[in-house]
């Protein structure tokens, strides 16, 4: 008899919890890409060699601009909340898509973060290279992403920590 009470609260929890994730499914997460004005966009700007481009595109874009685009499973919550959460962050700390309103200054130190993420290993997180294959860099193309985000630094501090 205790058996049988314990499979019957069982059943009522996984009810409830599958209830509560049918729910969960109504807050969708705003998937519209702002519109790109290619003359402030960082690839259009920089016009970087094609394999510089593709690791830029693939590492850094989906979180970084208003190029997202978006896997089927941002389409399941909670989990399109994580990653909403992680572009809206992503897009506030550094937007390739609006890189010619940064002032130099701006733009020297948001490069030289780059090349720290990129060598570091930082970036592109890990949680992303998982379903992202094509942005798990190797090291050597860490090196050679880094060193080229380098190179596009301007002016005085060109080269230097900021």
């Amino acid at each position: 008899m205790a058996r049988k009470k314990g499979m019957g609260i069982f059943k009522k929890i996984l009810l409830l919890l599958l209830a509560v994730f049918v729910i969960m499914q109504f807050s969708r997460i705003d998937k519209t890409n702002p519109k790109v004005e290619k003359a402030k966009d960082f690839i259009s700007l920089t016009n970087p060699p094609a394999d510089i481009e593709k690791m830029i595109r693939s590492a850094c874009y989906d979180c970084h601009s208003h190029e997202t685009e978006y896997p089927w499973y941002s389409n399941i919550a909670p989990v399109s909340w994580i990653i909403g959460n992680h572009i809206e962050e992503g897009r506030e700390y550094l937007n390739f898509s609006l890189w010619a309103d940064y002032s130099e200054d701006k733009a020297n130190h948001k490069l030289h973060e780059c090349e720290e993420e990129v060598e570091e290993g930082h970036m592109p997180i890990s949680s992303y290279t998982w379903t992202h294959g094509d942005a798990d860099l190797s090291d050597e193309q860490r090196e050679e992403l880094a060193e080229w985000f380098e190179d596009q630094m301007t002016g005085p501090d060109k080269g230097h920590d900021h």
